[in-house]
């Protein structure tokens, strides 16, 4: 089942380490079959708030996210970003198809 990375940038500090990240941070995803949906893009905020940035980056499974996350390669540009922005991480699993909110019910 489809899983994400999500995260919400509160704050960066452009430099050349965030430049860094960001030409190398694609690569990291190609072996476990990640790509962007939402990198930064302006938010039409419609209720509560919020500030910073979100970015989703989609994976074909939990278990891919998590080898995304914990691999070497990422790990090594990893500190690129950590130390230069204040950023909450998640990685979820998504919903089937015709998943509906009633579902969650059940649980």
């Amino acid at each position: 089942m489809t899983a994400y990375a999500v995260a919400h940038m509160h704050s960066v500090e452009m430099g050349p380490q965030i430049v860094e990240y960001l030409q190398q941070v694609d690569a990291t995803l190609d072996a476990f079959g990640g790509r962007f949906l939402v990198h930064g893009n302006p938010l039409d905020v419609r209720e509560g708030r919020w500030d910073g940035h979100l970015i989703v980056i989609e994976f074909p499974d939990l278990d891919r996210a998590q080898a995304w996350y914990d691999s070497p390669r990422y790990r090594e540009i990893l500190p690129l970003r950590t130390e230069h922005s204040v950023t909450d991480v998640l990685l979820v699993g998504g919903v089937p198809a015709g998943y509906r909110a009633a579902d969650s019910l059940a649980h």
